[in-house]
């Protein structure tokens, strides 16, 4: 069965907490830092966790960033409503260790999830399984450096059953206290089994108060889609899939971290992963005055700007052509191909082993003015074919070429 998340193509992913505040990244240097993430700092338990005392992001504005998601052309959210560090971006009853007792008070969550719903946009929310502040996990403590994986302190079995219970009850919460959600993003379940977590049990619940979200593949031994960090999958995969990628390379914001991927190189990976058929829930780290960083702004507003031409190519297809055929991602929408020059055109691009004499008009989404195309068929399909298979040479006048990526709609007639 097709779901809204198959048509989505482009999601916003929201990586945010106490730990903004200071430009940490999320959770990762309370434990010591880890390889995966070259920038993450090593900062003492205690004082990270400190950072929940003074979380105040007055300028915080759910509206402003639902309406830059739509303005950029995403089609959902998913918003961190418990990294690893286990503070709650949510007013809970199961403990004190959320946004309702730290200075800002306001339920980040529920500003969220109304905000995107407005704007029309499907509403995901992040969940840790880990949880690094709950004694009954345990919590982590220094003498736990530096993280060792497969080395995890472990609970006593009263106390795991007493953890399991408040990670029940917190989910429950957010299933039933802001109406339907639509996407379930989990993460976290490396450090215990299938069955430790109750992975079954789990996901039954979930399904049970609703039926309808769609769940990630990151609790152990259950998902709906797969989901493959910083980095396109060579081949498409096989059934629904979703790449997660950061502007740099930190999921939480982190100046220190300067490595930004260029507007060019985001929408060309955009058209990539849509011509695999995934989607690409691109990553944006609010500061911790609740703004978005200016450089990440400015990404947005030009992804948007060119989604504004270009979004019937990404938003509502599925895979175009052969890797064969043409040299560059494709999409298909229907009789219509979008070829996405994520290469510039030298005055041509070719396309084969279609049927040409069903072809139709093509243009550049940048331009109105119909191209010229030049079909190829070889001399025996001429001949005795009635409908031969054959090589397009389209010509791109300069006038037809986006300065960040050209995308062609080359029409086929039944």
């Amino acid at each position: 069965m097709t779901t809204w998340f198959d048509q989505a193509r482009f999601g916003m992913f929201i990586h945010w907490g106490p730990a903004s505040q200071h430009g940490w990244e999320l959770s990762w240097p309370l434990v010591g830092g880890v390889g995966a993430l070259p920038n993450s700092q090593n900062v003492g338990v205690n004082e990270y966790h400190a950072a929940a005392t003074t979380f105040n992001p007055v300028k915080f504005d759910a509206r402003e960033l639902a309406r830059t998601a739509r303005r950029a052309g995403m089609q959902y959210g998913v918003l961190t409503s418990k990294h690893h560090d286990g503070f709650a971006m949510f007013h809970t009853r199961q403990s004190d260790w959320s946004v309702e007792h730290s200075p800002f008070k306001r339920d980040i969550v529920r500003e969220y999830t109304d905000a995107f719903r407005a704007e029309g946009l499907k509403v995901g929310l992040y969940f840790s399984l880990l949880d690094w502040h709950h004694p009954d996990y345990p919590a982590f403590v220094e003498t736990d450096k530096p993280y060792r994986w497969g080395q995890w302190r472990r609970s006593t079995p009263e106390q795991w059953n007493r953890f399991v219970e408040f990670m029940f009850a917190q989910m429950r919460e957010l299933l039933t206290n802001y109406g339907k959600i639509d996407l379930l993003w989990f993460d976290g379940g490396w450090e215990r089994t299938p069955e430790e977590w109750k992975s079954r049990e789990f996901v039954a619940m979930i399904r049970s108060l609703q039926p309808g979200v769609i769940i990630n593949d990151r609790i152990p031994g259950h998902g709906d889609y797969q989901t493959p960090e910083q980095a396109v999958p060579p081949k498409p995969i096989e059934g629904p899939w979703e790449t997660c990628l950061t502007i740099n390379n930190s999921w939480g914001y982190n100046p220190s971290d300067t490595d930004l991927k260029s507007t060019r190189t985001l929408i060309h990976t955009l058209c990539e992963v849509a011509g695999k058929g995934g989607n690409l829930l691109l990553n944006v780290s609010p500061m911790g005055d609740g703004t978005l960083p200016i450089e990440h702004r400015e990404r947005l507003d030009a992804i948007g700007e060119w989604m504004s031409r270009n979004a019937e190519a990404i938003v509502g297809t599925e895979p175009g052509l052969e890797p064969w055929q043409f040299y560059g991602p494709s999409t298909r929408r229907g009789n219509r191909i979008y070829l996405h020059c994520v290469m510039k055109p030298y005055e041509s691009v070719s396309v084969r082993g279609v049927k040409v004499r069903r072809v139709g008009e093509a243009r550049s989404l940048f331009s109105t003015t119909p191209l010229k195309v030049r079909k190829r068929i070889s001399a025996a399909d001429m001949l005795f074919n009635q409908d031969p298979v054959g090589e397009l040479v389209i010509q791109i006048p300069d006038s037809a070429i986006d300065p960040l990526a050209t995308v062609i709609a080359l029409d086929f007639n039944d």
